[in-house]
């Protein structure tokens, strides 16, 4: 029996403890943005300190000027000094449970039903950063030491942007150096097939606020005598766009990199088809950027939408009035290569031009980051690969994400480490809406993918 062997076998004689020490994980109530679960956030962070403290990795709380991250270390490699290091990112805070009354078992009362674990943070992230601690604990069982070097950085933040990631990483450099940042915070690449996020998209996030009058005016008294907020913000929108739906903005596709035929092949084959998209939506047919497929547009090309738009009376009735105030919340999701400096700039000068002198114009941005792909190349990419294909027994699929993940390249910035996206969650699995679910059967399959992954990455 090999020591792969010998940790899935513990892991299988524990199961039923490893799902009991997730349900407790579940039943804390860790919603980062709201300030009333402050004590919540604090005392969880001190179990997982004492779950991996439990798996013989020296373990502490990180205090931040807001929720606690959790830090911990399982030393220097006995049997190979120059083993390479993982560090193993989660993240225990949750997203509020909105309307509970569409919930059917309590939000934070773990509940099983056909085989699935149901309670909020069971996807996101609790149940997958479960396996890497069950992975780590069922290992040091054993009383074979790990392979490999494994850190652990759990922050309770992920859920308001990770405010103070950035601080965490650059106060403990030194202590979080690692080769590799081990992630299982994305989903498969359909209920049978695991998946591998190799890529995803940046982001610029813009609010524009439009003012005109003091106040709201009568409209057949004042109408066509000042300008309009609400009729300037939509012809500023209108702007943005040409009828062939691609961005107008001087510059935005300069840095963009061409598709080539082999990125077309690879996102035939395994990126999202017309049919997933009007089956998951209901929309009556897909639209994007002329020239290219649905997959492309919603991985590597760039892309413009308005996320808000708020103006005037928009209450039952009418209200002839002239709005005093118009505003609009716009994200722009970045290709890799794009600038999100110089996409931010863009945007600032281009809405400036067509914004006319008769109003006040008002332009944040929000939030920026930078769009990220792990290399190809990389030996622990095809570990990695390695490793889901055999814990789900049919060949793992790499795939680019069109969301953002601010923390990877802030990752590779900061530590100068590439990230490995291992995701065991359905893509169904109701993430950040009412019935938030995660399979048992992925749960197995997660620990004892990421048990063969250390294994594998450890010397021979």
């Amino acid at each position: 029996m090999t020591n792969i062997d010998a940790a899935m076998a513990l892991f299988d004689e524990r199961c039923e403890a490893f799902l009991d020490d997730l349900k407790t994980f579940l039943r804390f109530q860790t919603i980062s943005a709201q300030p009333e679960h402050k004590t919540d956030m604090q005392t969880c962070a001190e179990w997982i300190r004492d779950q991996l403290a439990s798996a013989g990795l020296k373990a502490e709380v990180l205090p931040t000027a807001g929720h606690p991250a959790v830090f911990a270390d399982s030393g220097p490699t006995v049997r190979n000094a120059n083993a390479p290091t993982i560090l193993c990112y989660g993240h225990y805070d949750v997203q509020p449970v909105g309307d509970e009354s569409l919930w059917k078992s309590p939000p934070f009362e773990p509940t099983l039903r056909d085989g699935n674990l149901f309670a909020r943070g069971s996807a996101d992230n609790k149940g997958q950063c479960m396996t890497h601690l069950a992975a780590v604990r069922s290992w040091y069982a054993t009383n074979h030491p790990l392979p490999v070097r494994v850190k652990f950085l759990i922050e309770g933040e992920e859920e308001i942007g990770s405010p103070h990631l950035p601080a965490i990483l650059e106060e403990h450099r030194q202590r979080l150096a690692c080769d590799y940042v081990l992630i299982s915070d994305t989903s498969k690449h359909d209920d049978e097939t695991p998946a591998l996020t190799r890529s995803t998209r940046g982001l610029v996030y813009k609010h524009i606020t439009i003012d005109g009058p003091a106040r709201d005016l009568h409209s057949g008294q004042y109408g066509g005598m000042v300008a309009n907020p609400a009729n300037t913000l939509a012809k500023i929108i209108a702007s943005l766009h040409d009828d062939a739906h691609r961005v107008t903005i001087p510059g935005f596709y300069d840095e963009v990199l061409p598709v080539t035929d082999d990125l077309r092949q690879e996102l035939a084959e395994a990126g999202t088809t017309d049919a997933d998209v009007l089956a998951a939506t209901g929309s009556p047919a897909t639209a994007g950027e002329a020239g290219f497929s649905t997959a492309e547009r919603n991985t590597v090309r760039p892309t413009l939408d308005v996320n808000g738009m708020v103006s005037g009376y928009t209450g039952e009735g009418g209200a002839t009035i002239i709005p005093a105030r118009a505003s609009a919340k716009i994200s722009m999701r970045l290709a890799a290569n794009q600038d999100p400096a110089k996409i931010s700039q863009a945007f600032d000068d281009a809405v400036r031009r067509v914004c006319p002198s008769t109003v006040q114009l008002t332009i944040t941005t929000e939030a920026t980051c930078a769009a990220y792909t792990a290399p190809a190349d990389s030996p622990a990419v095809q570990v990695a690969i390695h490793a889901l294909t055999e814990a789900y027994s049919r060949p793992a699929v790499v795939k680019r994400e069109g969301a953002t993940l601010p923390i990877l390249p802030l990752f590779k910035e900061i530590l100068g480490a590439d990230s490995l996206m291992l995701g065991f969650a359905a893509p169904d699995c109701n993430l950040h809406s009412p019935n938030e679910f995660f399979g048992l059967d992925d749960f197995k399959k997660g620990v004892r993918c990421i048990i063969r992954f250390l294994g594998y990455m450890g010397p021979s």
